[in-house]
């Protein structure tokens, strides 16, 4: 038969080359044709997904692996087909050349060569600090990429998964990541102790500082207590001084009848009396004067 059918699907751009110019083209077409002047070319119009793994050296000349995956769409199939053999088979619809893979090609070498340029001048430990960084840069780069608005592509969108250093690296970085926790967890335990020392050190000196005070005023109660006892004293002697200021100045025998009057008056009682020689003188002495 030298005429078939072809029916493109609607996430297809198709054009419809016969004797190599074109006759129609848009998205889902379908037409008949004849096999020996015309050619089909189907360009994609959805977005399409590539993945890229990588290893570039950084500033310090160590090699880190960058892993992700990007999402680009053929923006303008005229130009795409311009520049690229999108051609197919219209029996199987399969691409007649491997210029589609080349394109995805074209997309991860930009995106390497924006990626490489950030690294290079970045440390590693710069680098491994996070991917959002580095997805900025290569996103927004390869947006402006000229060789790539050229060929009609745009990058929707670009992830990176994982950006991870060499195994022996690795194993350094996670060795000493390790020892400063190690470091990090003496240091707090040493705070710790330092700081319940300073707290017992607070607590003994409020306790002594409590017991100055307590034996301050221990101090200051003794010394009241002292002053009035010495006070109180003082009264009491002046009070005994003036009750017997008055006696003093009688004779003795007044001083002894007075005695013997309080003594009765008091019910005192004598079971026993011894008077002796010079006693009895002294009383006749004594009746004898107040009589005279």
């Amino acid at each position: 038969m030298f005429i078939r059918h072809f029916k493109g699907e609607p996430s297809t751009h198709v054009i419809q080359y016969k004797s190599g110019k074109v006759t129609q083209q848009g998205a889902g077409l379908s037409f008949f044709y004849t096999p020996f002047n015309t050619t089909v070319v189907a360009i994609p119009t959805t977005t399409r997904d590539a993945s890229f793994i990588f290893n570039e050296p950084t500033a310090d000349y160590q090699d880190i692996a960058v892993q992700g995956q990007c999402t680009y769409r053929l923006i303008d199939p005229e130009r795409v087909a311009a520049l690229l053999d999108y051609s197919i088979d219209p029996r199987s619809q399969r691409y007649k050349t491997d210029d589609p893979e080349k394109l995805e090609g074209r997309i991860l070498n930009a995106l390497q060569a924006q990626a490489r340029s950030w690294i290079r001048d970045r440390s590693l430990e710069e680098v491994l600090a996070g991917t959002e960084p580095l997805t900025a840069v290569m996103l927004n780069q390869v947006r402006s990429e000229a060789a790539l608005e050229e060929l009609g592509v745009r990058v929707e969108s670009l992830y990176l998964t994982a950006i991870t250093a060499t195994p022996e690296t690795k194993k350094a970085l996670e060795a000493e990541y390790r020892e400063a926790l190690l470091r990090r967890a003496d240091q707090a335990i040493y705070d710790r102790r330092a700081a319940a020392v300073a707290e017992e050190r607070k607590i003994k000196q409020s306790e002594l500082n409590t017991e100055i005070e307590l034996e301050q005023e221990r101090q200051k109660l003794v010394e009241l207590e002292s002053k009035n006892n010495l006070t109180q004293a003082q009264a009491e002697a002046e009070a005994d001084a003036m009750k017997l200021k008055p006696y003093a100045e009688l004779p003795g025998p007044v001083l002894v009848s007075l005695a013997a009057r309080e003594w009765a008056q008091r019910g005192g009682s004598i079971d026993a009396l011894t008077i002796t020689p010079d006693l009895l003188n002294q009383i006749t002495s004594l009746i004898n004067r107040k009589e005279s």
